[in-house]
């Protein structure tokens, strides 16, 4: 069911968190209605289910918990937007006795943002997904930070340096040896690595460094060779559980906020304005070919993490269980499959692929945090394992709509130069250079130029 409770808000503090907001909104409704009750019940019934079906799209109670406040707040700015808008619309119908907007977001937004700065904050903190990390290290400082680590919401994990032995269980379970750290990488995804390495085993500890660059998986060295207990460093917001963080990135947090903000703001403002020809392209879909809308396909994200990446449906429906007998007529370098006749393609798909309409519902991806507007384009799990270790580092930031391969030619481009476009937009990113690549992007799709 498409407004199922339990597949929008799947915790009960989601649920909880629903209800109180739902109860927030109707009563800012009934509020602001002057009219009889029959208008009265018919506002609040149209509010709450734009405000309850705008939410479950972009999972505002189902992903809230792994979202920063900042997020948050924007995005529960933009439900109150879009339930405004439809108010304002039935009161063309309603007349002098419809809910007056101003009323009904000067009670409602106050009051919904407060709550999602106190309950609703401690109510996710409790359901927030645990962070994935890995430790390499069995001796003391690995044993202790795996239980630090464990009491803080995280899940650990553990490879051994050579020539270490387990002498006690530790708080997770053991993977293999650091020397296996590549192969790991291959199959796991981690929120980040902890090397906790001794000074006689530096050269197991450089390579281990080596890789997690490679890779570019943020990584955690000591900052001291001991474990502090009262002591305290002078500086103690630059090591404050005792590790110095690093990132292959460049990217600042106060940047990495900005670009999140442009993100939620672009994505909102294009999905507003394109919603008219989305239902135009979403009926053509359903009318021309059978199968569903949208194409649901798990993609693999930042540092390894999958997620359902949509698209309007542009191939028939059962095309992925064609692609095996196409394989061998792929025209694309590397593990990516691209055919510029591809017989899987609708008519009317053809067109969407051609001025790339069938990625636009990944607007919603952008908004929900799976992807960012600019970005290395996500691949499918099956290209990932066939990546050399070099090419995973474009997994260390989040996938995008739109990068340097689209503006460069798209499939006319190789493999090997597409992976190197990416790791040059990572090592030299900046804002501008994302405001630049969108509006680069406009002509490159308009002109329909590279597409298959």
């Amino acid at each position: 069911m498409f407004l199922s409770i339990h597949r929008f808000a799947p915790t009960p503090a989601a649920k909880l968190a629903l209800g109180l907001d739902l109860a927030v909104l109707s009563a800012a409704v009934l509020f602001a209605t002057p009219g009889a009750w029959w208008v009265q019940a018919l506002s609040v019934a149209c509010a709450v289910l734009v405000f309850w079906g705008t939410s479950s799209v972009v999972r505002h109670y189902g992903s809230a918990s792994e979202r920063p406040l900042l997020d948050d707040l924007l995005i529960t700015f933009l439900l109150m937007l879009a339930v405004a808008t439809v108010v304002a619309l039935g009161g063309r119908v309603f007349g002098h006795d419809a809910p007056s907007v101003t009323t009904m977001v000067a009670v409602a937004l106050p009051v919904l943002v407060l709550l999602r700065m106190t309950i609703h904050g401690v109510l996710q903190s409790q359901g927030r997904a645990p962070r994935q990390v890995l430790i390499i290290g069995a001796g003391p400082l690995g044993r202790i930070s795996g239980e630090d680590l464990g009491r803080n919401n995280s899940v650990c994990s553990f490879l051994t340096w050579p020539g270490e032995v387990v002498t006690k269980p530790l708080s997770g379970a053991v993977l293999g040896l650091s020397s296996e750290l590549p192969q790991i990488l291959n199959v796991r995804a981690f929120d980040e690595v902890y090397l906790c390495g001794l000074p006689d085993r530096q050269g197991a500890v450089q390579e281990a460094v080596g890789v997690c660059e490679t890779y570019g998986v943020p990584f955690a060295l000591p900052a001291y060779n001991v474990r502090l207990g009262r002591a305290q460093p002078v500086a103690s917001k630059a090591v404050a559980d005792g590790f110095l963080h690093y990132v292959t990135g460049g990217a600042r947090p106060e940047h990495r906020a900005l670009k999140r903000l442009l993100d939620i703001a672009g994505s909102a403002a294009g999905l507003w304005i394109l919603f008219p020809f989305l239902l135009v392209i979403a009926g053509l879909v359903k009318l021309t070919s059978r199968g569903p809308v949208f194409f649901r396909q798990v993609r693999v994200g930042l540092h390894g993490k999958k997620f359902n990446m949509l698209k309007f449906r542009s191939m028939v429906s059962n095309a992925e269980e064609l692609k095996a007998k196409l394989l061998a007529q792929n025209e694309q370098q590397g593990p990516v499959f691209k055919m510029k006749h591809d017989p899987r393609v609708t008519p009317v798909g053809r067109i969407l692929r051609k001025y790339s309409i069938d990625e636009l519902p990944q607007l919603v991806n952008v908004l929900r945090g799976d992807m960012t507007l600019v970005g290395p384009r996500p691949p499918v799990p099956q290209e990932v394992a066939q990546y050399e270790p070099w090419q995973h580092r474009r997994l260390s930031v989040p996938p995008g709509l739109t990068c340097l391969w689209q503006v460069s030619g798209r499939n006319d481009v190789a493999f090997d130069d597409w992976m190197y476009l990416d790791l040059q937009y990572i090592d030299h990113w900046s804002m501008g250079q994302d405001i630049g690549l969108i509006l680069k992007t406009v002509p490159a799709v308009v002109s329909g130029r590279g597409s298959h």
